[in-house]
């Protein structure tokens, strides 16, 4: 199967490791084959009712109807056959627009997978969106990890994230109720929870959500107020402090290129140190670039790639 844009990595390994494709033997117009891609008539796809997400943002819906009429499904969704149907495990946001777009029928690919496998599958579909708020990401993550006893490395592996990302989303889970509703309602970003994770005090916490939700302070700004509540008596700046997001890229980089990796400066301005050890590291980091710049390398590869050339 020809590899499309727009599932994401993890989501596209996943489909791999499952991998069973059922060819529908439908030779009607309801169905036409092309190359594992099928055409199937709307009415015949249902959504999967144990689907993670259930709020669908209607405007961005219309949206991507207006451009479904002009530009047509440009990405299959990916179902299962049920009966004489088939019940999406993937796409059904795309499902939701052809309907209002008026489209009879849709290109699918055309999977078996367990009531399991269509389960693990939703959620991870569900936290590559970009669209999806911190704390649904945090319990998506945990109930992956809760209920196919996975590690934050298999994880990451699997949704294409950092370890430490996985980590940082987890911990929101932490956060006070009022707190974490006013991240639900998108009164607070990603930078501006995971700031306030650190606060253990939970009025103080509150106290310095409310200062900061509805676009009232900054990431940085809100770091800056917190650390003056944790330390209260230093007066020590904290401009030139790293912010938690240059501290992720730093362990990124660290996992991907498997050396360290430092860096002095802020998020205005700095450097980022890669150190080698010996020529042959060298040539490793050299050859690393050119795959990662070609595009030609997954994670998995990154693993075995390094442990290869540092045995």
């Amino acid at each position: 199967m020809t590899t499309k844009k727009g599932l994401g990595r993890g989501l596209e390994s996943l489909f791999g490791f499952y991998d069973n494709v059922e060819e529908p033997q439908d030779t009607t117009p309801t169905a036409k084959e092309n190359k594992g891609v099928v055409e199937v008539n709307i009415n015949k796809i249902s959504p999967n009712p144990n689907q993670p997400r259930k709020n669908f943002d209607q405007e961005a819906l219309q949206e991507l109807a207006n451009s479904i009429k002009v530009h047509g499904v440009i990405q299959p969704l990916v179902v299962n056959k049920k009966g004489d149907g088939y019940m999406i495990i993937a796409g059904e946001r795309r499902w939701r627009a052809c309907r209002l777009a008026g489209v009879t029928s849709i290109p699918v690919i055309v999977k078996n997978y367990t009531e399991k496998q269509i389960k693990e599958i939703a959620l991870i579909e569900n936290l590559q969106r970009e669209d999806l708020n911190p704390i649904e990401a945090s319990r998506a993550i945990k109930q992956l990890m809760d209920e196919y006893k996975l590690t934050q490395e298999s994880v990451a592996e699997r949704i294409g994230k950092s370890r430490s990302n996985i980590t940082n989303t987890l911990r929101l889970l932490s956060l006070s109720p009022e707190v974490v509703e006013m991240i639900e309602k998108n009164r607070l970003s990603a930078g501006h929870a995971r700031a306030l994770v650190v606060v253990e005090d939970a009025n103080a916490q509150i106290r310095l959500a409310k200062q900061a939700c509805d676009g009232k302070m900054s990431v940085r700004e809100l770091e800056k107020a917190v650390k003056i509540f944790l330390n209260p008596g230093k007066t020590k700046p904290v401009a030139k402090e790293q912010s938690i997001e240059l501290k992720e890229l730093i362990t990124d980089m660290q996992r991907v290129f498997a050396t360290k990796v430092s860096a002095i400066g802020n998020d205005n301005k700095g450097r980022i140190y890669i150190d080698y050890y010996s020529r042959d590291d060298l040539d490793r980091l050299s050859d690393l670039i050119e795959l990662l710049k070609k595009k030609e390398i997954t994670l998995g590869d990154l693993r075995n790639y390094n442990k290869r050339h540092k045995d």
